[in-house]
């Protein structure tokens, strides 16, 4: 079943999606247009999830927030709920300040992340999204805001499970904010800028004071989260489109091939060529 409200400006686009057989994304095959995240929940037994043809056990009961960059699909997707929602729907960019998940959930310093639900969790969740599903059958014209906040609750709990399971010290507000923001800035930034003393300079810190807030609350420093996301694009562009190994390190900033190459290797132990031979003979 997929339940969808488009607003009446037709840019704005929300999606319940339960119990279908086919829940997949590759984002190089979408329009240029697309940029839909995607909060999905695993209501049955432990499964894989691909994502961005890496696989990773998805427990049962945990939730994942997906990129509207990433490419997934669920091996037993009939067991997911999820939501899917545009930009136009709802920024979270521009409500960073409601919801507080841009560069941590989205964005953040892990492609991937996982949050378990205990059994009084898996009640509150059941509770959002049975409130969404009357919404989204509810005949009345006006229910957007009522969607829309919905939504909004959504996030914010997932963001609150996310910080208090992964982040082992309470999170000083200043602080944590400063290490969003930096990895914001990376995803915006990456292709062209790969040295954290851009970032601090953005930021008006220095590199070593950025340095030591990462080392508070993240498992990577801040020159590999410039690495991982600049390594994850490539890895992209390999495994989903046409593009010559010469074009890509052309688009990720890098003048010489051989130099791409060689951080390449030497972030995945493989060259692109080789990344490239193993997805397609895989």
């Amino acid at each position: 079943m997929i339940l969808e409200y488009k607003e009446v400006s037709g840019e704005g686009v929300f999606r319940l999606i339960k119990e279908e057989i086919t829940l997949q994304v590759n984002y190089y095959n979408q329009a240029k247009d697309y940029n839909f995240h995607t909060i999905a929940w695993n209501t049955g037994k432990d499964q894989e999830v691909t994502i961005d043809e890496v696989v990773y056990s998805f427990k049962s009961n945990s939730i994942i927030p997906l990129m509207l960059n990433q490419s997934f699909r669920f091996s037993n997707p009939e067991d997911i709920i999820a939501v899917q929602f545009n930009r136009e729907f709802y920024c979270i960019v521009n409500h960073d300040a409601e919801v507080g998940c841009v560069g941590y959930l989205f964005f953040g310093p892990n492609p991937v992340m996982f949050i378990a639900l205990d059994e009084t969790e898996q009640d509150r969740m059941r509770q959002i999204f049975n409130n969404l599903t009357e919404e989204f059958l509810n005949q009345e014209e006006i229910k957007t805001s009522m969607l829309r906040m919905l939504l909004v609750q959504l996030i914010i709990k997932t963001t609150r499970l996310s910080k208090k399971q992964a982040i082992i010290i309470e999170p000083i507000e200043d602080q944590f904010n400063l290490l969003r923001q930096y990895n914001l800035l990376v995803e915006i930034h990456f292709r062209k800028e790969k040295q954290v003393k851009f970032y601090a300079a953005l930021l008006h810190k220095s590199p070593k004071t950025i340095s030591n807030i990462f080392a508070q609350y993240s498992k990577y420093s801040p020159l590999a989260i410039i690495h991982q996301r600049v390594v994850t694009e490539a890895k992209r562009l390999i495994y989903y489109t046409d593009k010559s190994i010469k074009e890509i390190a052309t688009e990720l900033g890098f003048e010489d091939v051989s130099h791409f190459s060689k951080f390449i290797k030497g972030n995945t132990q493989k060259t692109p060529t080789e990344l490239k031979k193993e997805h397609t003979e895989g």
